[in-house]
């Protein structure tokens, strides 16, 4: 069976600036990929209404995963509506459970906006439930076995809400697709004027580029990277396994500074 990641994020655009090159690179390793943003964006503008900012973002979203090359999963909630409640559970579950997925990519579980912990909540419970029949999703999917690793981005800002410093354990090299992944990002076209208004992000474009060379400077060791924090294995997998490491070797490092200070 063909090994499947899924990126389960809040929304449209944030899996192009965190995440889209990790899923690039498993592309290019042989891994299906999947590609899910819980919010509708319906909030994102200051230009167009909630629907046809919904709109617009919907088909946004749905040709940056087509420049990925990902499986697209359509949004299942508004903006700032991302609540951690049994209902979404159940639509998160459903996704994973369709993408049959052994790589969980989502947020921090700390962040500076709610809708991205959130974000992070429901993909570590939906991921857990991967293997329950009595657990029904929405709709309803057959369970699968196998192990499950959820990973978690780096925080926007690398800091955590209190602005502490966030580093990764794993850092992926993602010079070699970073055009592409800027591609996709581009085609969140709307998101331009929304980001430079209510965030001061200058060019959003720019503003990915810039993020990707910082984590690639804490790195050490690559010009554009991606970071990774790898969720606790207990009910997901029956040992500690490390699948993003092993299917991207040579691409990726893991910091032992980082897995040195978890013995503490």
């Amino acid at each position: 069976m063909r090994k499947s990641a899924i990126a389960v994020f809040a929304h449209p655009d944030d899996i192009e600036f965190v995440a889209a090159g990790t899923l690039l690179l498993l592309a290019e390793a042989g891994w299906e990929i999947h590609y899910m943003n819980l919010s509708r964006g319906n909030c994102g503008s200051v230009q167009f209404d909630p629907e046809t900012t919904a709109r617009l973002r919907l088909e946004e979203g749905k040709n940056a995963a087509h420049i990925l090359g990902a499986h697209f999963h359509g949004p299942i909630a508004n903006d700032l509506e991302i609540n951690y409640c049994p209902e979404l559970i159940k639509k998160v579950a459903a996704a994973i459970r369709q993408a049959k997925a052994s790589i969980v990519l989502t947020h921090s579980p700390q962040d500076y906006m709610e809708d991205h912990m959130s974000t992070s909540r429901l993909a570590v419970t939906a991921a857990f439930t991967h293997g329950m029949p009595n657990f029904e999703s929405d709709p309803p999917v057959e369970v699968y076995g196998g192990d499950v690793v959820v990973y978690h981005a780096l925080p926007h800002g690398l800091r955590d809400p209190l602005r502490r410093r966030v580093r990764a354990g794993l850092y992926v090299d993602t010079s070699s697709v970073h055009q592409r992944k800027r591609l996709a990002l581009a085609a969140h076209e709307s998101q331009k004027h929304w980001l430079d208004v209510s965030q001061g992000m200058d060019s959003y474009l720019v503003s990915m580029d810039e993020s990707a060379a910082e984590v690639g400077k804490l790195s050490g060791k690559y010009q554009q990277a991606e970071g990774w924090r790898r969720h606790l294995h207990l009910g997901f997998s029956a040992n500690e396994i490390d699948p993003l490491a092993d299917a991207l070797a040579g691409k990726c490092w893991v910091d032992p500074a980082y897995e040195s200070s978890l013995e503490g």
